[in-house]
């Protein structure tokens, strides 16, 4: 699949536009713990929601290094925003997935916006014409802005076993709990959503036990065949498209930092130039080469996932694990350098006003999400390079 064609260029251009606009709201968007609508409609307006739909539905289908470089942009004006775009695309992704029944109703709109988790916090019962729905979904970003939802639930086989299935319900069908208090991330609204009773027709649910539907027709080509240059396999996919939005923080806040730099001494000692000293010289160089460090561990990634993509191949145990590892490392270099530049900026960085403090409390947040901790994700790797078993079937 071609990388950073004229579509891509231009939605990149228009998120560059804007980023100013999105750090100027990103106290307010803290503020009311959702993402300011002036967000949402700069970034409908650069393309943003339609980047992961299918061109046949309307969409940009943009590749999962091109998708990662537009989140980085917007994380660079805000993380929040970026987190909840990421959610989006990658469930918009998934969608591509299902029969063809379901993609026509969820693309109706190419902008569609589906939030959801991985967490089986649900039940489904068999009933005539589909299942009865129940269960809360904690934790779940985006849904006070989405379309659809995404609900993972347990389903009961005729047999009594259990397995995972997917119910795509309308986001209007659920209640949103007012339970998303937190220090970091305040604005991608991550709310509890529930449903009680509720009847899902058959073709909006999805089980994990059987491959993906085959879409009917050369009209609706499905993602998963071989060939397409979207099949990344679900979980490699995850992964590494969050690392975009750990890459557009880092590089937001070395680009503050700097801002603030001028004129600015150091307290307390005879500099009146911060950017005089040896120690703040080494910082800001040492930042910057965790963040080249970082876009290039990515990139990797995004090398060795479009190649087999495009040649409808499966990546190897190996290069799976490794997809896990090199993405949390990415996210952890990403994190390390926003600390290094926060701990340069004096004390004046605490006040709520300057964006750079928001920068270092949304990295530090995110790197604690299930997905991108990285001792759990280093041990994958570390088993398979030994020849273990890797202990996961996440991967």
């Amino acid at each position: 699949m071609e990388t950073t064609g004229i579509e891509t260029k231009t939605v990149l251009k228009a998120v560059r536009d804007i980023v100013p606009a999105l750090r100027d709201n990103g106290l307010e968007a803290e503020n009311r713990r959702w993402i300011p609508d002036e967000n949402m409609d700069l970034l409908e307006k650069a393309g943003v929601f339609r980047m992961a739909t299918p061109k046949v539905f309307g969409g940009l289908e943009l590749s999962l290094s091109d998708q990662a470089k537009v989140l980085a942009e917007i994380a660079r004006g805000c993380a929040s925003t970026s987190w909840v775009a990421m959610v989006w695309a990658s469930s918009a992704w998934m969608a591509g997935l299902y029969p063809e029944e379901l993609q026509r109703e969820l693309f109706a709109d190419p902008s569609v916006r589906i939030s959801g988790g991985f967490t089986p916090s649900g039940a489904l019962t068999p009933t005539e014409g589909g299942y009865r729905l129940s269960g809360t979904w904690r934790f779940n970003s985006g849904c006070r802005g989405a379309d659809w939802n995404m609900a993972m639930a347990l389903l009961e086989r005729p047999d009594g076993s259990f397995t995972e299935a997917i119910a795509l319900v309308p986001m209007s069908e659920f209640t949103i709990a007012d339970d998303w208090h937190t220090s970091s991330l305040a604005a991608t609204g991550s709310s509890s959503s529930s449903v009680q009773d509720l009847f899902v027709p058959a073709h909006r649910v999805v089980t994990f036990d059987e491959p993906p539907a085959d879409v009917a027709g050369a009209e609706v080509p499905a993602v998963a065949e071989a060939g397409t240059g979207r099949a990344y396999g679900l979980y490699g996919f995850l992964f590494s498209q969050a690392v975009g939005t750990f890459l557009g923080i880092a590089q937001g806040a070395l680009e503050l930092f700097l801002e603030r730099l001028p004129g600015r001494g150091i307290s307390y000692t005879s500099y009146t130039d911060q950017a005089q000293h040896p120690l703040t010289q080494i910082q800001i160089a040492t930042a910057a080469s965790k963040i080249a460090a970082a876009e290039a561990l990515a990139e990797g990634l995004y090398t060795v996932l479009q190649g087999h993509a495009d040649a409808g191949t499966e990546p190897t145990l190996e290069e799976r694990a490794r997809v896990r590892a090199h993405s949390a490392y990415a996210a952890q270099l990403a994190k390390e350098a926003v600390e290094l530049l926060y701990g340069a900026s004096g004390a004046t960085v605490i006040q709520r006003a300057v964006p750079l403090q928001r920068f270092h409390r949304d990295i530090q947040g995110l790197a604690l999400h299930g997905w991108i901790l990285l001792n759990p994700n280093l041990e994958v790797y570390g088993r398979v390079l030994l020849g273990l078993d890797p202990d996961t079937q996440l991967l």
